[in-house]
């Protein structure tokens, strides 16, 4: 019997596409957000679906979502801020969970600290499980599948196609860079999980179709997952490639916020004047403007002397339009009983590499 699958988050704006998502997919959704008129109208849009009332500000509305067996799927950011009731209140029920951050400091929470405790829940937390970071798990495990036993190293670009412009991000997204760019950053480098400051490295890809595009490193949850599923990995590196030419200059203000953290009190200084660029969740874009906008993800994989031996491209829609989609999959076969594990997994070792490719197609980022 399938369990309940509970959406927490529901009429922001990653919600919104979720549950449209999922209602496309024949499933309905419990909707749960903090706003009783605007959930309303979404659940009567929606064909009639039960709502809740839940708040990070009173952890225990959300603890009365689920229950064992349950999923929770929670698109509440910015995740580092507000994410940590969701995750406790999974653990708490043994309902399985999902999210939509692309946090670093958050993912490393859900791995380091939440992980052991859902293990002895029994049930399983796939963080992160949208455009960040699902495709360059899924790419990675591809190209170190190709490459085999000799591979060492693997590279990962995330990068936009088609027309892009100012509107493309919501403000979620929006607080979420911010929040990525202000934080304290790792990398797998050297066999470890080290420190490492966002931005540290400009890496160059080819992107499958005559251009080179640079990109920045970037905490993921690829670093965690990765070396698991391949054990004799000594480097994993993710590139965010949304600032194109513009990663020169990302490289420099990391750099520089870097170096004011040395300073108390500078750090929130520089957080509490760059906020009101990145308000939290203000909407994005919609139909109209995020179709002319794609997705390209690179994955090549490196033996111990840098000769490539491997490279993956998956391309398709919007990230938006993917995070939404591979949510709904994911929460649907959670919610069948397909996990295949419990505690913090990644995308691969929770559902298997075959299944995630055929999801992460239908989601429509298929293998280029």
């Amino acid at each position: 019997m399938s369990g309940r699958i509970v959406l927490f988050g529901a009429t922001g704006y990653t919600g919104d596409l979720t549950a449209r998502a999922l209602v496309d997919r024949g499933v309905r959704p419990v909707l749960a957000a903090r706003g009783a008129d605007r959930l309303e109208r979404l659940a009567a849009d929606l064909g009639g679906l039960e709502t809740r009332i839940a708040d990070v500000a009173r952890p225990e509305t959300l603890r009365d979502l689920v229950g064992a067996g349950d999923v929770l799927v929670s698109t509440v950011g910015p995740f580092v801020r507000l994410g940590e009731p969701a995750v406790t209140a999974a653990i708490a029920a043994g309902a399985h969970y999902l999210d939509s951050t692309g946090e670093g400091p958050f993912i490393r929470e859900v791995f380091e600290r939440h992980g052991p405790a859902a293990a002895a829940a029994g049930c399983g937390l796939l963080t992160a499980f949208g455009y960040d970071w699902v495709p360059g798990n899924l790419a990675a495990a591809l190209a170190l599948r190709e490459a085999g036993a000799s591979a060492t190293r693997v590279d990962v670009g995330y990068f936009l196609t088609g027309r892009t412009g100012a509107g493309a991000a919501s403000g979620g997204t929006r607080a979420s860079v911010l929040g990525i760019v202000l934080a304290r950053g790792y990398a797998f480098r050297g066999g470890r999980l080290v420190a490492e400051a966002p931005a540290r490295h400009v890496r160059v890809f080819d992107t499958g179709d005559g251009r080179r595009e640079e990109a920045v490193s970037v905490a993921s949850s690829e670093a965690f997952v990765l070396p698991r599923l391949h054990p004799g990995l000594r480097d994993v590196g993710v590139h965010l490639g949304w600032a194109g030419s513009l990663s020169r200059g990302v490289q420099a203000m990391s750099a520089g916020t870097a170096l004011l953290g040395r300073i108390p009190g500078a750090h929130a200084a520089v957080g509490a004047a760059l906020r009101p660029l990145a308000p939290g969740s203000t909407g994005g874009p919609d139909a109209e403007a995020r179709a002319p906008v794609g997705s390209l993800v690179v994955a090549e994989a490196f033996d111990a002397r840098g000769t490539q031996l491997a490279a993956v491209r998956l391309r398709g829609v919007n990230p938006y339009d993917f995070t939404a989609a591979i949510l709904a999959w994911g929460a649907e076969r959670a919610a069948a009983g397909d996990l295949r594990g419990t505690g913090a997994l990644g995308p691969v070792d929770g559902f298997g590499l075959e299944v995630l490719e055929r999801g992460c197609a239908e989601a429509g980022l298929p293998r280029a």
